[in-house]
């Protein structure tokens, strides 16, 4: 039975491929070519003596691997969109007696193909979902062969294909605001099964209303190529606290399909929360014959309404969804990021305050649901079929095959309340033909999928108005303050949207802001920009050129400006009692082949911290308004050069969950401010102060009940006018662990630093030491649009190097390490 909207209900559990007692993480040990191959046999062909040369040449690599890892944001090409090969040898030993040998990818991109010596075993479309090859049969083969012994001395010879090549009849599209990335990102595990095993496990756990007695409901699908005909299965139930609270032996005798385990009641179960995320633990133990393995997953039990046109209520109780995004990107590794990156990032997230998570915009690693669960983050996650249109029948049944996957792979996490099932689908371009009628029968068909397939969890999609009637909950596009409007019509065009629909989530707001750049007159532009004409986003938008003004093009692109617009929307959220909640955009910068003109050339700009977890200013700002632990952040950390009149008054701007807050300007107190929330900007925490010249130090200490957090900051007040830029300086600024900071400024004539200098320069290198560059940060690329007048970049140093840094209409500076 389909239920409503106003059926309060939950899954819980981790509905991932259950694989027993060996799992083997294949991290080490890979060989890597990007480019193709002219067939399978030249990834195994023998070399060395009395053999072919070896050419192409392979490169050394580790798993997870991205292959654009570097050049996704190389300022000067485009990323590469091509086959590359990956090869290794296993040992395999499968302890289980007429055992199955598995590989699990946990992602790779965008389509893969596998072998086993010369022989294909699987292949794979999608760059997102898990999936499984079965190589038993070929590795048994193999073992057979000369090659075997001779050529491989024991092992088995292992190649991967993967390609993320252009194609319009593939998801996502490559209009798309982020780069579809090629290898394999995700980790792959060698995996040992028994004959027969669980191949998903389904656990449907749900609360009444008010969570006093609670139900959770178990089900397998088997895998069983020996058609083994009977089973004895065990399934325990553990509380968080370590406690068997039901236990059940089941004797199976048909093992095919899903079949039904058990059923089990609790009275009071212990719920699920974003402030206290308890898990149960379901426990599986699976016999055939004299073979036993065991098989867990985490559960949660909690309830969750989205109110119509009010608020969400988690456990019977409004929780206003505090929420951020996620790409599956970082400096140096692109998509490739290990678990100790995920989870400190995850990590840094709750530590800002996040309830709430959008997975933008694509099924995204266990390990980050893993986490979602643990920490207490509600999830949004969707499938990446996003802009460009609607294509043919292969298109449209990738999209539905992934929809499948991402949904019975994530069935069973407590943190998911919303499977997203498109996002910008009004964005055409990738076909000669745009039919709206023809988007909303698809968008209903995966509509109706995904209720059938879950049936407890919400539909949604982001900005397609013409299809917003279809989905659970609907988000529609406002940028209120950067694509369109000023961010003080933030309220009201959110209230007339809210309107238009059942459900209404505002996901995807903000603004980008060049790390390391300030403004001490951040909201100028806004006298400018045209009002009451809407603030969404419209196609196009992404470029800095031509159009009516609007802040996104003819801003200053500061983190002064950025923190205003987020301060604001805070505080205006805070007094939206129907609201259900936000999701910012996004956590951390990103790549993306649609921005070559930004300040970092290839990056969406608009994440609170850098791409390689630096923090910007707008970080705190969130954590004034979402967090408990008490803490107090005086805005300017990264402006090293303030400016303005001698004796002009200039704001400083404090941000704090505390009660109270003194500053003090070199060593004088200027008062205590109480915090008061809807006292914009800084919620009253602001001062006007007078700065000397020179060096000025500011320290404040805030107070919250007997808790006392402090913050100081030290910096230049420049009084002199500059001209325009005339001359670069490159100079030495720190140097740790063999890595030197090198710093580039603009300076006029008269040898004044110019600060509002926005000149790009480029970085070059020569002699042994390297530039750390391609990082898509602000200190970390070589050619770099100037924040206040400077720049930095990084440089790995040995032996003797020379370093140059040249810009527009400038002169080229040196400097020789």
């Amino acid at each position: 039975m389909k239920r409503t909207l106003s059926f309060i209900i939950v899954i819980t559990a981790l509905c991932s491929v259950a694989f027993g007692q060996q799992n083997i993480r294949l991290n080490d040990h890979w060989q890597f070519l990007k480019q193709d191959l002219g067939g399978i046999w030249e990834a195994v062909r023998p070399v060395g003596k009395g053999a072919p040369e070896s050419v192409p040449l392979w490169d050394s690599v580790s798993l997870p691997h991205c292959v654009n890892a570097i050049d996704a944001v190389d300022p000067d090409i485009n990323y590469y969109q091509g086959p590359a090969w990956y090869r290794t040898s296993l040992s395999v030993n499968n302890p289980y007696v007429n055992g199955r040998t598995l590989l699990h990818f946990e992602g790779a991109g965008q389509k893969t193909q596998v072998y086993i010596y010369t022989t294909k075993v699987g292949e794979h479309v999608g760059g997102y979902d898990e999936w499984t090859v079965d190589i038993t049969d070929a590795v048994a083969a193999f073992q057979k062969t000369e090659a075997y012994q001779k050529q491989f001395k024991g092992k088995i010879p292992l190649s991967i294909r993967t390609d993320n090549s252009r194609d319009l009849e593939m998801i996502p599209s490559d209009l798309s605001d982020f780069n579809l990335y090629g290898g394999i990102y995700r980790y792959l595990n060698l995996v040992y099964t028994p004959s027969v095993y669980p191949d998903k496990i389904f656990a449907f756990a749900q609360t009444d209303k008010d969570g006093k007695t609670g139900s959770i409901n178990v089900k397998a699908r088997f895998a069983n190529p020996a058609n083994v005909s009977k089973a004895d299965v065990s399934v325990t139930l553990i509380d968080p606290s370590g406690k068997v609270v039901k236990q059940q032996n089941v004797a199976l005798s048909s093992i095919s399909g899903t079949q039904e385990l058990v059923s089990f009641d609790l009275k009071k179960p212990v719920l699920w929360s974003t402030t206290l995320p308890k898990l149960y633990t379901v426990q599986i133990s699976f016999k055939v014959g004299e073979t036993e393995s065991t098989y867990t997953e985490k559960v949660g039990f909690r309830n969750f309404v989205f109110v119509e046109k009010g608020p969400f209520m988690l456990n019977g109780k409004r929780l206003l969804l505090r929420g951020t995004h996620r790409h599956e990107d970082h400096a140096g590794v692109g998509a490739a990021m290990t678990e100790e990156m995920i989870s400190k990032e995850m990590v840094m997230m709750k530590e800002m305050g996040v309830n709430f998570i959008r997975l933008g915009h694509y099924q995204q690693s266990r390990i980050v649901l893993n986490l979602c669960d643990s920490l207490g983050i509600l999830v949004w996650e969707e499938i990446p079929w996003c802009r460009g249109g609607l294509g043919g029948d292969v298109y449209k049944a990738q999209a539905r095959t992934m929809l499948a996957n991402m949904i019975e792979q994530h069935y069973n996490h407590p943190s998911i309340i919303i499977w997203g099932l498109g996002n910008e689908n009004d964005w055409p371009g990738d076909f000669p033909e745009f039919d709206k009628e023809k988007i909303r029968t698809f968008m209903k068909e995966l509509n109706d999928l995904s209720h059938q397939l879950d049936p407890s969890r919400k539909t949604a999609i982001r900005r397609c108005d013409f299809c917003k009637d279809i989905v659970d909950v609907y988000s529609p596009s406002i940028w209120a303050g950067w694509y369109r409007g000023i961010y003080t019509e933030y309220k009201s065009v959110s209230e007339a949207e809210k309107d238009k629909v059942k459900h209404f989530i505002h996901v995807e707001w903000g603004g980008d802001s060049h790390a390391r750049r300030h403004s001490e007159n951040p909201d100028q532009i806004l006298s400018k920009v045209l009002t009451g004409k809407g603030a969404d986003e419209r196609a196009g938008d992404a470029s800095l050129f031509g159009g009516s003004a609007r802040v996104s093009k003819d801003g200053d692109w500061s983190e002064s400006y950025i923190c205003n617009l987020i301060d604001w929307h805070l505080k205006e959220q805070e007094t939206m009692p129907w609201l259900t909640g936000t999701a910012y955009w996004p956590f951390k910068d990103f790549s993306t082949p649609v921005r070559p003109d930004n300040p970092v050339p290839y990056m969406n700009q608009k994440g609170v911290v850098e791409r390689d977890f630096t923090k910007k200013e707008s970080y705190y700002v969130f954590q004034s308004w979402w967090t408990e632990k008490p803490m107090v952040h005086i805005y300017g950390h990264s402006w090293p050069v303030r400016w303005g009149e001698k004796d002009e008054e200039k704001m400083v701007k404090v941000y704090s969950n505390c009660d109270e807050v003194e500053l003090f300007l070199n060593g004088k107190s200027f008062g205590i401010k109480k915090r008061n929330s809807q006292d914009f900007p800084a919620a009253g925490l602001r001062w006007l102060l007078r700065f000397n010249e020179g060096e000025n130090k500011i320290n404040v200490v805030a107070r919250k009940g007997k808790i006392k957090v402090e913050d100081e900051i030290t910096f230049i007040y420049q009084i002199e006018k500059w001209d325009r830029p005339s001359q670069l300086v490159i100079e030495k600024v720190g140097e740790d662990n063999g890595i030197t900071t090198i710093q580039a400024k603009v300076i006029d004539k008269k040898g004044v630093l110019c600060l509002d200098a926005m000149n790009f320069v480029r970085f070059s290198i020569t002699g042994d030491g390297e530039l750390i560059d391609n990082q898509g940060t602000s200190s970390g690329s070589n050619y770099v649009q100037l924040y206040n007048g400077r720049a930095i970049i990084k440089v790995r140093s040995k032996g003797k190097s020379v370093i140059s840094v040249r810009g527009e209409d400038l002169l080229t500076a040196f400097i020789t390490l």
